[in-house]
């Protein structure tokens, strides 16, 4: 076996040639991650995203165009809005920070702000780790503003960048997460808040990393501050976000994802996911590898819509949602579990069948009894 940074060459490599020549590699954040993590059985996701695929521009030329995504208003707001908590140095961010999650501690008068630029991500990375050490050393307030962080998913490291990461004069270490959807009466959008959370969950799984590399290892705080807009103003208002079960759904997800690398190998020779190919080409390359769709996909993946299409051309029971295909067990198809329920296949042993034809013959039954009704005759 080839030593490790061999194969991590290696690996590039082979990812640079799916990707496509030329072609930039778009960099995986906490928001795909998180989906990623959510589906960890979709090794098509698994690939493209491991290989810095667009997949925006993919689905274009797939002929499947997604609207998922942050609109550019969404974006220019959140933008100012973040700017908005982190003036002045950083002043009320600590100072909610404080409030929310460490009133005990003295207060974050003249926090360290260090500096965090560096050439390139692996740059940054080393620079934001030194950062933490100084700071966590120091035993003072400090603010990173954008840090980066890096995470091994499925044997390919992953560049993080979340909003901020404070540090308390304790040592201990807080991702603070920043949204642009309001805050009203001093709660959010449970949805909203559920997704900021499996994000904010990657940064920390990413910080945990850094922190297991220094003797004695900080404490990672599994409370996040969460800040948004005050009501409909442009005020920030904070909330301490619990995301122990997030964290731990997600790291359970992350192991199960099968390596790049055999993903990679698993592929046909010349396999390539350039945009600029014929639609055909990039059709079969898409298709070569396999795909877990479930509707929970459309709002996480812009490959969606092409994956829905060809699970319901296939007539894949996972595009009626997991919990459907949960139920029926060895029955993968629509037309298996019609001719189930029919009683023309399937073991009658298997309490997905027995369940299926119990359905089919009180659906049956029922229909009669309609038909009757309606006829206006009386049942023989």
């Amino acid at each position: 076996m080839p030593p490790p940074r061999k194969r991590e060459t290696a690996l590039r490599h082979r990812l640079a040639e799916l990707r496509g020549p030329d072609v930039p590699a778009k960099a995986l954040d906490a928001r795909a991650l998180a989906a990623l993590a959510a589906n960890p059985g979709c090794e098509r996701r698994a690939i493209l995203d491991g290989a810095g695929v667009d997949k925006t521009t993919l689905a274009s030329a797939l002929g499947a165009p997604s609207a998922f995504g942050q609109s550019q208003f969404a974006l220019t707001r959140g933008n100012a809005f973040e700017a908005r908590v982190k003036s002045d140095g950083g002043a009320e961010l600590l100072r909610l920070v404080h409030e929310k999650l460490d009133p005990g501690a003295e207060p974050p008068s003249g926090a360290q702000l260090p500096d965090l630029t560096a050439i390139g991500p692996e740059g940054r990375t080393a620079r934001t780790a030194l950062a933490l050490r100084e700071a966590t050393a120091a035993g003072a307030w400090a603010l990173l503003d954008h840090p980066m962080l890096a995470l091994d998913v499925a044997g390919s490291p992953a560049f993080l960048e979340p909003d901020a990461v404070v540090v308390h004069p304790d040592g201990g270490w807080t991702v603070v997460e920043i949204k642009s959807f309001p805050m009203l009466d001093g709660s959010a959008d449970p949805a909203k808040v559920g997704a900021a959370a499996r994000q904010a969950a990657v940064y920390v799984l990413a910080l945990e990393e850094v922190a297991a590399r220094l003797d004695p290892a900080p404490r990672v705080r599994h409370h996040v501050l969460l800040v948004c807009p005050k009501d409909f103003s442009n005020l920030p208002a904070a909330s301490a976000v619990d995301i122990r079960k997030q964290r731990a759904v997600t790291a359970r997800q992350l192991t199960r994802l099968t390596r790049l690398e055999d993903i990679a190998d698993a592929l046909p020779e010349g396999t390539c996911f350039s945009p600029d190919l014929p639609v055909e080409d990039l059709t079969a390359a898409v298709e070569s590898v396999p795909a877990t769709y479930a509707p929970e996909c459309l709002s996480a993946c812009e490959l969606a819509f092409h994956c829905r299409d060809r699970s319901r051309t296939a007539g894949a029971v996972t595009s009626l949602g997991r919990s459907v295909r949960a139920e029926l067990g060895g029955l993968t198809t629509v037309e298996d579990v019609l001719a189930a329920a029919r009683g023309e296949a399937g073991d009658p042993d298997d309490p997905a069948v027995a369940a299926l034809r119990r359905a089919a013959e009180l659906r049956a039954e029922a229909l009669g009894t309609a038909g009757f009704a309606v006829a206006g005759g009386a049942r023989p």
